[in-house]
């Protein structure tokens, strides 16, 4: 699609930022997807190898000089600087190995460049690298963002109803059940997702991610299925070689230890982006793909937003402009938000107290009582 001028539509009135939990509209926005489009500069859509690359080489030299520091010095280093050394690097070399996550997201929603082949050759050497099936996620990402808010069609953070809560649920509704709930989805929670599509849409039987038979997949997907599960296979294999010749605390220590940060901020974005107070969900009475894609919030990670390559406060954008690059993102986002109003939703609130909040307060969803809309269902905790 190509993108015009600045739009002519009025802009909706700009909803007070120091308000996060006010609802947003549910009903059918007064704009449509070709008159926010407008409303963004043309450059923003323009994709270049040059500039992508440069921020994958970025992060090429960064990964690749915390490694070197820590395999050459830490050893070194006297007691008790280790304990002190080996962590920060963890925390540092977690959080760039999830800047190469974000760039092979990209890679799958071509953001990267404008030709195919070379960002699935790039997305795929680089989720493969972190354990993540490439196609298989690929695919089951875009059926995320062609039906994000619907209750029956979702792929990924659908909320329950209440009456399909689990009978347990009512036990950890509480601050150790919180803290418990919490602890199991930053650990296991983005291979079980993998594995078994927890938090995932029901099927008639297992949806998992290196099933190439599975019901996320069509029949013209499975070879590429495959292919990423022959990669993920490979490097599990390299690991293994790697045990046998370093032991099992060194590749724990450069590898393990990085990829467990990785899937925390992974569960930890995503459920941040699609759960918070404010937003709806949609049956498929009341859905449509714009309220979907609008049902979605946009966050402040601080000094990582740029680290991350800003896909933590671009996600509105994002969903409406998959193909927007994401350093051509946060001029998108700021030159829409006049247009959206009310629609657009961004909460500053210091992210380890707001994944607090929405474990408190998005329990399941339920319409409001009395409401004749019964298609629109909000966040609720009471149980």
């Amino acid at each position: 699609m190509g993108a015009g001028g600045r739009t002519s539509v009025p802009p909706s009135p700009k909803k007070p930022e120091f308000y996060p939990l006010k609802r947003v509209p549910c009903s059918k926005p007064p704009f449509t997807l070709s008159q926010i489009k407008k409303a963004i500069p043309p450059h923003c859509f323009k994709r270049s190898v040059l500039r992508s690359f440069s921020y994958l080489i970025y992060d090429l030299v960064l990964a690749s000089l915390f490694y070197y520091v820590a395999t050459n010095y830490f050893p070194s280093l006297p007691q008790p600087l280790p304990y002190v050394a080996w962590p920060l690097y963890w925390a540092m070399q977690g959080c760039i190995f999830t800047a190469f996550w974000a760039l092979a997201h990209e890679c799958g929603h071509q953001a990267f460049s404008d030709y195919q082949w070379l960002d699935d050759t790039i997305g795929f050497i680089l989720h493969t690298f972190l354990l993540t099936p490439y196609f298989s996620l690929k695919y089951s990402h875009r059926r995320h963002h062609s039906n994000t808010g619907s209750l029956e069609r979702d792929e990924v953070f659908v909320p329950k109803k209440k009456s399909a809560l689990k009978w347990w649920a009512k036990h950890f509704n509480n601050p150790l059940g919180r803290f418990l709930e919490i602890s199991i989805q930053l650990t296991l929670g983005w291979p079980l997702y993998l594995l078994f599509n927890i938090t995932g849409p029901p099927y008639d039987r297992l949806a998992c991610h290196y099933d190439p038979y599975g019901p996320i997949f069509s029949d013209r997907q499975r070879l590429q299925i495959y292919v990423s599960d022959a990669g993920v296979l490979a490097v599990t294999y390299a690991l293994y070689r790697l045990v046998l010749a370093k032991g099992v605390g060194w590749v724990i220590s450069v590898y393990g230890v990085p990829l467990l940060v990785v899937n925390a901020f992974l569960v930890m974005i995503t459920y941040l982006q699609h759960t918070h107070p404010s937003l709806p969900h949609y049956e498929s009475s009341e859905w449509d793909w714009l309220r979907g894609a609008l049902s979605t919030v946009d966050r402040d990670y601080g000094i990582l937003n740029k680290v991350f390559h800003d896909i933590t406060r671009i996600h509105v954008a994002h969903h409406l402009f998959p193909t927007i690059p994401h350093y051509h993102a946060m001029e998108a986002t700021k030159v829409i938000k006049p247009v959206l109003g009310e629609y657009y939703q961004f909460d500053g609130t210091p992210v380890y107290k707001a994944i607090w909040r929405e474990l408190k307060e998005c329990v399941y969803v339920e319409p409001d009582e009395g409401d004749n809309d019964k298609g629109v269902l909000w966040f609720r905790n009471k149980l």
